[in-house]
Protein backbone atom coordinates (compact mmCIF):
# COMPACT_ATOMS: atom_id res chain seq x y z
CA UNK A 1 0.00 0.00 0.00
CA UNK A 2 1.47 3.75 -0.81
CA UNK A 3 2.69 5.63 2.23
CA UNK A 4 1.30 9.22 2.22
CA UNK A 5 3.33 12.05 4.55
CA UNK A 6 1.21 14.76 4.81
CA UNK A 7 3.10 18.42 4.75
CA UNK A 8 2.92 20.21 7.81
CA UNK A 9 3.13 22.89 5.39
CA UNK A 10 -0.50 23.04 5.33
CA UNK A 11 -1.27 22.52 8.70
CA UNK A 12 -2.93 25.02 11.29
CA UNK A 13 -0.12 26.39 12.92
CA UNK A 14 -1.39 27.84 15.41
CA UNK A 15 -2.81 24.81 16.34
CA UNK A 16 -0.15 22.56 15.20
CA UNK A 17 -0.33 20.00 17.80
CA UNK A 18 -4.01 19.28 16.88
CA UNK A 19 -3.72 19.68 13.05
CA UNK A 20 -1.28 16.45 13.65
CA UNK A 21 -2.82 14.42 16.19
CA UNK A 22 -5.55 13.89 13.95
CA UNK A 23 -3.95 12.56 11.28
CA UNK A 24 -1.62 10.61 14.04
CA UNK A 25 -3.35 7.28 13.06
CA UNK A 26 -3.35 7.28 9.17
CA UNK A 27 -0.42 8.94 8.37
CA UNK A 28 2.55 6.61 7.57
CA UNK A 29 4.82 9.60 8.14
CA UNK A 30 5.11 13.42 8.52
CA UNK A 31 6.39 15.52 6.65
CA UNK A 32 8.60 18.82 7.60
CA UNK A 33 9.93 21.41 5.30
CA UNK A 34 12.68 22.94 6.46
CA UNK A 35 13.39 26.41 4.54
CA UNK A 36 16.15 29.04 4.40
CA UNK A 37 14.90 31.50 2.56
CA UNK A 38 17.98 30.88 -0.04
CA UNK A 39 17.57 28.06 -1.48
CA UNK A 40 14.14 28.73 -1.64
CA UNK A 41 11.91 32.13 -1.44
CA UNK A 42 10.61 31.17 1.90
CA UNK A 43 11.54 30.48 5.27
CA UNK A 44 9.69 28.02 7.54
CA UNK A 45 10.23 25.84 10.76
CA UNK A 46 13.38 24.05 12.21
CA UNK A 47 15.19 22.74 14.91
CA UNK A 48 13.02 23.13 18.05
CA UNK A 49 9.87 22.22 15.85
CA UNK A 50 11.12 19.28 14.67
CA UNK A 51 12.83 18.43 18.36
CA UNK A 52 8.94 19.18 20.05
CA UNK A 53 6.92 17.03 17.28
CA UNK A 54 9.66 14.55 18.12
CA UNK A 55 8.62 14.76 22.04
CA UNK A 56 5.29 14.63 21.36
CA UNK A 57 4.11 12.87 18.66
CA UNK A 58 5.32 8.12 17.51
CA UNK A 59 5.42 8.90 13.96
CA UNK A 60 8.57 8.91 11.72
CA UNK A 61 9.80 12.69 10.87
CA UNK A 62 10.19 12.75 7.45
CA UNK A 63 12.92 16.19 7.01
CA UNK A 64 12.62 17.64 3.74
CA UNK A 65 16.07 19.95 3.85
CA UNK A 66 15.40 23.02 1.33
CA UNK A 67 18.56 24.87 2.58
CA UNK A 68 21.77 25.91 0.94
CA UNK A 69 24.86 23.51 2.75
CA UNK A 70 22.42 20.96 4.66
CA UNK A 71 25.45 18.73 4.99
CA UNK A 72 26.03 21.80 8.16
CA UNK A 73 22.48 20.20 9.87
CA UNK A 74 22.53 16.60 9.08
CA UNK A 75 23.96 15.79 12.06
CA UNK A 76 21.25 18.05 13.84
CA UNK A 77 18.16 17.44 12.48
CA UNK A 78 18.80 13.84 13.39
CA UNK A 79 19.28 14.33 17.13
CA UNK A 80 16.22 15.96 16.71
CA UNK A 81 14.19 13.32 15.73
CA UNK A 82 14.10 13.11 12.15
CA UNK A 83 13.59 9.71 10.86
CA UNK A 84 14.01 10.41 7.17
CA UNK A 85 16.00 13.11 5.61
CA UNK A 86 15.87 14.55 1.68
CA UNK A 87 18.58 16.55 0.71
CA UNK A 88 18.32 18.47 -2.65
CA UNK A 89 20.32 17.49 -5.95
CA UNK A 90 21.30 20.84 -6.64
CA UNK A 91 22.90 21.50 -3.11
CA UNK A 92 24.83 18.55 -2.95
CA UNK A 93 28.44 19.29 -3.54
CA UNK A 94 29.35 16.10 -2.09
CA UNK A 95 26.04 13.95 -1.86
CA UNK A 96 27.65 10.55 -1.76
CA UNK A 97 29.48 11.40 1.57
CA UNK A 98 25.99 13.30 2.86
CA UNK A 99 24.30 10.67 1.76
CA UNK A 100 26.16 8.16 3.90
CA UNK A 101 26.58 10.48 6.84
CA UNK A 102 22.82 10.09 7.13
CA UNK A 103 22.57 6.19 6.86
CA UNK A 104 25.56 6.06 9.01
CA UNK A 105 23.59 8.00 11.86
CA UNK A 106 20.69 6.34 11.43
CA UNK A 107 18.06 7.80 9.01
CA UNK A 108 17.26 7.13 5.81
CA UNK A 109 18.52 9.04 2.72
CA UNK A 110 16.53 10.61 0.42
CA UNK A 111 17.31 12.96 -2.09
CA UNK A 112 14.91 15.33 -4.15
CA UNK A 113 15.23 16.79 -7.51
CA UNK A 114 13.50 19.77 -8.60
CA UNK A 115 11.02 19.86 -12.11
CA UNK A 116 14.02 20.79 -14.37
CA UNK A 117 16.87 18.81 -13.02
CA UNK A 118 16.88 15.93 -15.29
CA UNK A 119 16.21 12.06 -13.26
CA UNK A 120 19.38 10.73 -15.53
CA UNK A 121 21.37 12.61 -13.23
CA UNK A 122 21.03 10.19 -10.30
CA UNK A 123 22.09 7.41 -12.06
CA UNK A 124 25.79 7.09 -10.06
CA UNK A 125 23.75 7.46 -6.34
CA UNK A 126 21.00 5.99 -6.98
CA UNK A 127 21.71 2.68 -5.81
CA UNK A 128 23.03 4.30 -2.72
CA UNK A 129 19.57 5.75 -1.97
CA UNK A 130 16.56 4.75 0.49
CA UNK A 131 14.45 7.14 -2.09
CA UNK A 132 14.03 10.26 -4.28
CA UNK A 133 11.60 12.36 -4.12
CA UNK A 134 10.10 13.87 -6.98
CA UNK A 135 9.24 17.74 -6.90
CA UNK A 136 6.37 17.67 -8.94
CA UNK A 137 6.09 21.73 -8.24
CA UNK A 138 8.80 24.22 -7.63
CA UNK A 139 10.09 23.87 -4.07
CA UNK A 140 8.89 26.86 -2.16
CA UNK A 141 5.36 27.25 -0.89
CA UNK A 142 2.20 24.89 -0.73
CA UNK A 143 -0.83 24.89 -2.93
CA UNK A 144 1.09 24.91 -6.03
CA UNK A 145 -0.68 23.07 -9.01
CA UNK A 146 1.25 20.00 -10.16
CA UNK A 147 3.57 19.97 -12.89
CA UNK A 148 2.22 17.14 -15.83
CA UNK A 149 5.10 16.03 -17.06
CA UNK A 150 6.29 15.22 -14.02
CA UNK A 151 4.72 11.86 -14.88
CA UNK A 152 6.95 10.96 -17.41
CA UNK A 153 9.60 11.71 -14.89
CA UNK A 154 8.30 8.97 -11.98
CA UNK A 155 8.32 6.41 -14.90
CA UNK A 156 11.70 6.89 -16.11
CA UNK A 157 12.89 6.77 -12.22
CA UNK A 158 10.66 3.60 -11.95
CA UNK A 159 12.87 1.88 -15.04
CA UNK A 160 15.79 3.28 -13.25
CA UNK A 161 14.98 1.66 -9.91
CA UNK A 162 14.42 -1.57 -11.73
CA UNK A 163 18.15 -1.78 -13.11
CA UNK A 164 19.98 -0.35 -10.09
CA UNK A 165 18.06 -0.77 -6.52
CA UNK A 166 14.41 -2.24 -6.75
CA UNK A 167 13.62 -1.53 -2.94
CA UNK A 168 14.26 2.23 -3.19
CA UNK A 169 11.04 4.27 -2.42
CA UNK A 170 9.40 6.94 -5.03
CA UNK A 171 8.10 9.67 -3.70
CA UNK A 172 6.11 12.82 -4.90
CA UNK A 173 5.93 15.93 -3.55
CA UNK A 174 3.49 19.07 -5.13
CA UNK A 175 -0.13 19.30 -5.82
CA UNK A 176 -1.15 15.80 -5.08
CA UNK A 177 -5.14 15.35 -4.81
CA UNK A 178 -7.10 12.19 -5.03
CA UNK A 179 -7.86 12.98 -8.95
CA UNK A 180 -4.22 12.54 -9.97
CA UNK A 181 -2.83 10.08 -7.19
CA UNK A 182 -3.77 6.55 -9.11
CA UNK A 183 -1.87 7.68 -12.03
CA UNK A 184 0.89 8.90 -9.31
CA UNK A 185 0.59 5.19 -8.41
CA UNK A 186 0.70 3.54 -11.57
CA UNK A 187 3.71 5.30 -13.03
CA UNK A 188 5.42 3.93 -9.94
CA UNK A 189 5.71 6.10 -6.36
CA UNK A 190 5.33 4.14 -3.30
CA UNK A 191 4.90 7.24 -1.10
CA UNK A 192 3.01 10.44 -1.46
CA UNK A 193 3.58 14.06 0.49
CA UNK A 194 0.41 15.63 0.48
CA UNK A 195 0.01 18.67 2.18
CA UNK A 196 -3.29 20.82 0.94
CA UNK A 197 -5.35 18.04 0.08
CA UNK A 198 -4.90 16.31 3.82
CA UNK A 199 -4.72 19.27 5.44
CA UNK A 200 -7.52 21.72 3.95
CA UNK A 201 -10.21 19.25 4.22
CA UNK A 202 -13.18 18.95 6.41
CA UNK A 203 -11.65 15.23 7.99
CA UNK A 204 -8.05 15.32 7.20
CA UNK A 205 -7.59 11.20 8.90
CA UNK A 206 -10.48 10.26 6.52
CA UNK A 207 -8.68 11.83 3.19
CA UNK A 208 -5.42 10.00 3.60
CA UNK A 209 -8.03 6.62 3.59
CA UNK A 210 -9.26 8.13 0.45
CA UNK A 211 -6.23 8.70 -1.14
CA UNK A 212 -4.55 5.31 -0.02
CA UNK A 213 -8.01 3.82 -1.06
CA UNK A 214 -7.69 5.08 -4.28
CA UNK A 215 -4.39 3.22 -4.67
CA UNK A 216 -5.77 0.03 -3.73
CA UNK A 217 -8.51 0.00 -5.74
Amino acid sequence: MIKISPSILSADFVNLERSIACIEETADLLHIDVMDGHFVPNLTIGLPVVEAINNRFDLPLDVHLMIERPERYIAQFIEAGADLITIHYETGTHLNRSVAEIRERGAKAFVALNPHTPVILLKDIVEYLDGVLIMSVNPGFGGQTFIPNSIGRIEELSEMKKLYNPDMEISIDGGVNKAIIRQLYDAGITMAVAGSAVFNSEDPAEQIRLLKGICDE
